[in-house]
């Protein structure tokens, strides 16, 4: 374990880590080490022994929890070993990256898509600011298909929390909505619960989008609340 945070600390880039400190507020212990060398650490760790690192991993720093989630990711196992891995792993996140970075390597999810909707109810929730998130965006990433789309909208309606990497979650993921199922998805936008800022930004992100078209974009512009 020590070798591993050794090697983190070779690893760092001071100039990334000021950088990437500026994107994560109030996250003072960042090395300032890539993802794409912590997703390649994360490999060689797999390959080595993930359960051992799993089971005893010291996790000091962000980069530190950042690859307990991408092995928990990367490493082939039973989805009920997974699951033990998750609910230890979910407590540990406290920023935005960590959470949607390590969401990103769960493929897992697409073969155990029910299980794994059922295991989210809890985290859905759940009061805490990231563990919040972390059900949004696996919903957002892994649940926006035609069996569940009308669900997660239903889901994304009923969050009622005032914190801000939540609501700005729940925004990002109704855009991604938008983008994949856009009738359902504006029909959702013309009759929610949504509170004002979630709503607008909402529409924010899909008027960035570049998938979605111009004349799109002057309606939805139409519909900001002001």
């Amino acid at each position: 374990m020590q070798n591993i945070r050794d090697r983190l600390l070779e690893l760092q880039d001071k100039k990334y880590q000021k950088f990437h400190s500026g994107l994560c507020p109030n996250v003072d212990n960042i090395i300032g080490v890539r993802i794409p060398i912590l997703r390649s650490l994360a490999k060689e760790i797999v390959k080595y022994d993930a359960y051992k690192y799993l089971e005893n991993a010291d996790i000091k720093f962000y980069e530190e929890k950042m690859l307990y989630g991408f092995v928990i990711g990367y490493k082939a196992m039973k989805l009920e070993e997974r699951i033990k891995y998750l609910d230890k792993f979910v407590p540990m996140i406290d920023n935005w990256a960590v959470c949607d970075s390590t969401i990103s390597t769960f493929k897992f999810v697409e073969k155990n898509l029910e299980e794994i909707w059922d295991y989210l109810q809890k985290y859905i929730n759940s009061n805490e600011e990231y563990e919040l998130r972390f059900a949004i965006v696996m919903l957002m990433d892994y649940y926006i298909k035609e069996k569940y789309i009308d669900e997660v909208l239903k889901i994304y309606n009923n969050i009622q929390h005032d914190g801000y990497y939540v609501k700005m979650a729940v925004a990002w993921a109704i855009s991604e909505c938008y983008i994949k199922f856009p009738e359902k998805t504006m029909k959702f936008l013309n009759n929610n619960n949504l509170d004002k800022f979630t709503y607008n930004k909402a529409l924010q992100k899909m008027i960035e989008s570049y998938r979605v078209d111009d004349k799109t974009k002057e309606k939805l512009r139409s519909m900001k609340v002001k």
